[in-house]
């Protein structure tokens, strides 16, 4: 299930439209770029490492994942059904890992 689930956040990160923290967009050629700079210089978390946590502190399934915009800086946003059958949608500070925010519905 891991492998799936790390092809499927490759693939959605690949096609999503993350945004800088300064709020200006990128077109879609430079966003892979931008994301392994800024994974390379240590300025955002990889993904897995974020998706590892997720793991273990909710279970289930992924449903999606982006990097976005939060308040000026750059976040990641989980939406999945946890191991209870809730459908979550998490807000992870991509610098630090913070969870920021956490919204479920039944």
């Amino acid at each position: 299930m891991k492998a799936i689930l790390a092809l499927v956040v490759t693939m959605m990160l690949l096609t999503s439209s993350p945004v800088r923290a300064d709020g200006h967009g990128r077109d879609h050629d430079d966003e892979h770029d931008w994301v392994r700079r800024s994974v390379l210089a240590g300025e955002i978390m990889p993904l897995k490492q974020i998706l590892d946590r997720v793991d273990r502190e909710f279970g289930g399934e992924l449903i999606e994942t982006e990097l976005e915009d939060f308040h000026g800086r750059p976040a990641y946003e989980i939406k999945l059904i946890d191991r209870d059958g809730r459908m979550r949608k998490l807000l992870y500070d991509a610098s630090d890992g913070t969870l920021l925010k956490s919204k479920e519905r039944r």
